[in-house]
């Protein structure tokens, strides 16, 4: 297999304006700021935009599928954009996690093309901190006619949406339910969560009624390969908020003045941002391998995707705490946005596996030995 161009197609720059073009007059960071401070962050007609105007929701889904027959790496192309907006939308949750099982679990289901098409919202009910090869989950148990009980904890992306798709141990062992949001006995109650444009929630099932959309193997492996892909295609996010705090701080500080100089002349703060460019750079490489590897269903999968994540988890957190701290008293304001990419920053380097784990991954994978003694 060949190596992958880890350049931009003009396809995909062309996918990129639009979605910049749409989140530039419907995202702002002040209409962020203020949902964050309402009863929830998630706005429905920036999703309707992104799921039904541009139709981004069904991006890598196969055209017989109902999808729009792109590839991953669109879809990382997106998430870089929502990334450098930290908009508060279900897509993670929804065209990454969910669609992503049903693809890999029962791609004919017509839950996939509603995914699809924008028509139907969904989240993976497990543990946003779950990692890839995790083990199935067993917290929510079936019974005989598929009725469910149990407790899932930090679900993301619950807000609007309509579906849950529930890993449950089942009487013949692991299995995939579609559970209705509005199904009698279940129960979401939002948790406080340290990113406030992504907001989490603990979901309870009392004998709800669920339909059942795999079981045994082909069950486990559907949730690993959508918690690989999501863990993959996160570093693309996590290097969207990077960029953006990036160029954010350089623009402060070429127009900041301080003892009659712009704060930019400063060699000392030149270094810094150098150095922050660098490991940006070095980022979007690692996050464009792994959308592609895993586009073209590489051997090597795992192995970019746990060098992706090893590497953007750790810089989009440096980024924006370097955003932060360059902007000086303004950047640990409420008024300015600084705040939001550092809390998305740092539950992103918690989501679906930390650095720490993808690193201990990335060891196994390659076969390399952990210290002695």
């Amino acid at each position: 297999m060949s190596a992958p161009d880890l350049l931009y197609s003009e396809i995909e720059e062309d996918l990129r304006a639009s979605v910049r073009d749409l989140l530039a007059d419907r995202c702002p960071p002040s209409a962020v700021l203020t949902r964050c401070e309402g009863p929830s962050p998630y706005d429905p007609a920036l999703w309707r935009g992104l799921a039904v105007e541009l139709g981004v929701t069904g991006l890598h889904v196969p055209e017989q599928y109902g999808g729009a027959g792109a590839t991953l790496r669109e879809t990382a192309v997106v998430l870089e954009e929502l990334g450098r907006r930290v908009a508060p939308v279900p897509f993670l949750g929804s065209a990454v996690l969910a669609t992503g099982l049903l693809l890999a679990a029962c791609p004919q289901d017509p839950l996939l093309a509603q995914l699809a098409a924008g028509a139907r919202t969904a989240t993976l009910a497990v543990p946003l901190s779950t990692a890839p090869g995790a083990g199935f989950p067993g917290t929510v148990r079936a019974a005989g006619g598929g009725r469910l009980s149990g407790r899932v904890t930090s679900v993301a992306d619950t807000s609007g949406a309509d579906l849950l798709l529930v890993p449950a141990e089942g009487p013949a062992g692991p299995a995939l339910y579609a559970v209705e949001a509005d199904a009698a006995g279940l129960g979401v109650a939002r948790r406080t969560s340290l990113d406030l444009t992504r907001p989490l929630a603990d979901i309870t099932l009392d004998e709800v009624p669920g339909r059942r959309l795999a079981e045994g193997g082909p069950a486990v492996a559907a949730l690993r390969q959508a918690l690989t892909t999501g863990a993959g295609l996160l570093a693309s996010e996590q290097l969207g908020v990077a960029e953006w705090c990036l160029a954010t701080t350089v623009e402060y500080l070429k127009e900041r003045r301080q003892f009659a100089r712009r704060l930019g002349s400063f060699q000392a703060l030149k270094h810094r941002l150098a150095d922050l460019w660098l490991e940006t750079v070095g980022a979007r490489a690692a996050a464009r391998y792994a959308a592609a590897t895993l586009a073209a269903g590489g051997p090597d999968a795992e192995v970019a995707v746990a060098v992706a994540q090893a590497h953007c988890g750790a810089l989009a957190v440096r980024a924006a705490e370097e955003c932060v701290q360059l902007h000086g008293g303004i950047g640990m304001t409420w008024e300015h946005p600084a705040h939001l990419y550092l809390k998305r920053a740092k539950a992103d380097q918690l989501a679906l596996g930390t650095p720490g784990h993808h690193r201990a991954t990335l060891a196994r994978l390659v076969d390399l030995p952990g210290p002695v003694g």
